[in-house]
């Protein structure tokens, strides 16, 4: 076996993830083309029917008309969201070649309303396909025909699954060819990965973590109870709210959830709310023409500016049926804005012993995600520091950007080499004002045990003089660990620099992906900065790992550096960058030798 690996760092400063959006969780679509890419627009590929289009593309249309508004004379988010739903579906559809069915629809962070008269454009593609399910990606925009201004109403990631009567799907990979397109690809396992997990971590919270929790300070005489809230509606599933296949359309029951859930709110505030985010749609189950669905909501939680409010559906078939199977749900988040446009202040609500308190923490718990996730995930670069603080309740976002991280810096097309000894290649890539550096070689070692030797980070001394003790701090999980680095005093610093390192190792999905072992910094309340240290810090630094043939392996070693543009360091300037390209030799020898050992061939064969 062969293989090769890329170590890569992400300029220290630099933001956290490039390329991810407010959504917390991936840029569907970018403004980035690659330089395959970059030499016709759309419009040139739609006018000549030539250049580089995505085979699972598809786009839509839509004239906001009058019917399609709510009382402010808004576009609907019930009618978006079916648009929304059939787009995806379509696009789903063209990659599977058979019936597709929506299981979920990620968060949605809608960033502007539309009004009668504009267009809405959605463009939907399958960013990676998996056993039986597929990731979608879908952008809004909206398009002023008057004075030709488009702007982004929301992105969204769906989930469907292909389905045949008869037979059991396997559906074909997706090739992805663009810069973008790598990305999204790779990107899309770690985030099918915090999806599943995301059940656990609320509990989680919810368990070891304090809630903030005023109940009992605020004065109940100027509360709203919450079951004046709640509202319950039925629909009977009629054919026109049946897709192709015959099921209830999963845009017709997002739609018939967020009219419940705006009545709801509407009921807490006394006013007309407008919808700002909705945390997941999680399909459960089918439902066919001549369901009966009825239709649930209630808030669960008021903040000082938003609310949020808790939506379910159930189904069955006939009235005199006792049991009702639970189809769907969803958490919305309202606000009330005022003639500035800015959001007003909410009465608070008193929940109801038992569930109702239940649900009001458990909205508190989904408040903190959301505000780690993007603190975490989508923050600009002057809005947090390079060392973001770990806790249970955010470990799965760290992994997820710390991940995500050096997958898109790897997926990267502009990588420029800048010099070439003894089989070791240096690249550079300039980028936002900073500069990142890599370097690539061969190795004769097996992929699986040179990734399990490297994702060891208390062996690196035995390679890298520039790195003198490592010590295991916790083991989070079977794939992510954090970990205190003590580095040697550089450049004539007297103070040697430790590190408070999360490393997040990932196993490839498909044949073709690589290793991944990802590297940012982070801080815990147990291991402070001491004046014994001068405390350095890593957003993005790592390893991938590609088969290249039989016991053969390319080594990327990388580092970053923040810099004014246009300037280049010199080698023996940069004490960082000459840790890198003489660490390159000892780590080929050391990977060599480490790998023949009993103990990593044992953990070699095991992890296969």
């Amino acid at each position: 076996m062969s293989s090769r690996i890329f170590s890569a760092g992400s300029p220290a400063g630099s933001c956290s993830s490039p390329g991810l959006d407010q959504t917390g969780l991936a840029s569907v679509f970018s403004n980035r083309t690659s330089r395959k890419s970059a030499s016709r627009t759309d419009s040139d590929n739609m006018a000549d029917g030539e250049g580089y289009r995505n085979p699972t593309e598809v786009q839509m249309s839509q004239l906001v008309l009058p019917c399609h508004t709510n009382q402010r004379g808004e576009l609907s988010v019930g009618q978006l969201l079916k648009w929304i739903d059939a787009t995806a579906c379509l696009s789903a559809e063209r990659h599977a070649g058979c019936p597709c069915v929506t299981a979920s629809m990620d968060d949605i962070y809608f960033e502007h309303t539309i009004s009668v008269g504009q267009v809405v454009n959605i463009k939907a593609k399958v960013n990676r396909a998996f056993n039986s399910s597929m990731e979608v990606g879908i952008q809004v925009v909206s398009e002023d025909l008057c004075s030709e201004k488009q702007w982004c109403v929301c992105k969204a990631l769906a989930t469907f699954v292909a389905h045949r009567e008869l037979s059991k799907v396997k559906l074909k990979p997706t090739v992805p060819r663009t810069e973008e397109e790598k990305t999204e690809h790779s990107v899309a396992a770690e985030r099918r990965r915090m999806r599943l997990v995301y059940a656990d971590t609320i509990k989680d919270l919810l368990a070891n973590c304090v809630i903030q929790d005023d109940l009992e300070s605020r004065d109940c005489s100027h509360m709203v109870p919450a079951e004046k809230t709640r509202v319950e509606s039925v629909e009977l599933v009629l054919p026109p709210h049946a897709n192709h296949q015959g099921n209830t359309f999963g845009g017709q029951i997002m739609a018939w959830m967020e009219n419940v859930a705006t009545i709801a709110a509407s009921r807490l505030c006394r006013a007309h709310p407008t919808l700002k985010t909705i945390e997941m749609f999680h399909f459960r189950g089918p439902s066919q023409v001549g369901d009966r669905l009825v239709l649930k909501a209630i808030v669960n939680n008021a903040f000082k500016h938003s609310m949020e409010v808790g939506v379910c559906v159930e189904a069955y078939r006939q009235e005199a049926e006792t049991h009702r199977r639970h189809i769907n749900s969803a958490f919305m988040t309202f606000v009330v804005l005022g003639a500035d446009d800015q959001p007003q202040m909410l009465p608070w609500i008193r929940p109801q012993p038992g569930d109702g308190e239940r649900r009001y923490r458990e909205a508190s718990a989904r408040k903190k995600i959301r505000l780690d996730r993007k603190y975490i995930v989508s923050c600009k670069q002057a809005e947090m520091p390079l060392s973001v603080p770990w806790d249970p309740s955010n470990q799965v976002y760290l992994s997820y950007n710390n991940v995500s991280s050096l997958k898109m810096l790897v997926a990267k097309d502009n990588w420029v080499l800048s010099s070439e000894s003894n089989q070791v290649r240096l690249y550079t890539l300039e980028e936002d004002k900073f500069l990142s550096f890599h370097m690539e070689m061969l190795v004769h070692v097996d992929t699986a045990q040179a990734f399990l030797l490297l994702s060891d980070l208390r062996r690196r001394p035995e390679w890298d003089k520039h790195c003198r003790s490592v010590e295991l701090v916790q083991q989070v999980d079977e794939d992510d660990a954090i970990y205190h680095v003590i580095s040697p005093a550089l450049g004539g610093d007297p103070k040697p620099q430790d590190f408070i390192i999360l490393a997040s190792r990932r196993k490839p999905c498909d044949t073709g992906e690589p290793y991944v072992i990802a590297l940012r910094s982070v801080t815990l309340p147990t291991h402070r900065e001491t004046p014994e240290y001068r405390r350095g810090e890593t957003v993005c630094s790592g390893f991938c790992f590609w088969r290249e043939g039989d016991q053969l392996t390319k080594v990327r070693p990388s580092v970053s550096f923040p810099f004014p543009p246009r300037f280049t360091p010199k080698p023996h300037l940069c004490p960082e960058l000459s840790s890198v390209q003489t660490s390159a030799l000892p780590l080929a020898s050391k990977l060599s030798s480490s790998c023949r050992e009993p103990e990593y061939q044992g953990l070699e064969r095991s992890l296969h």
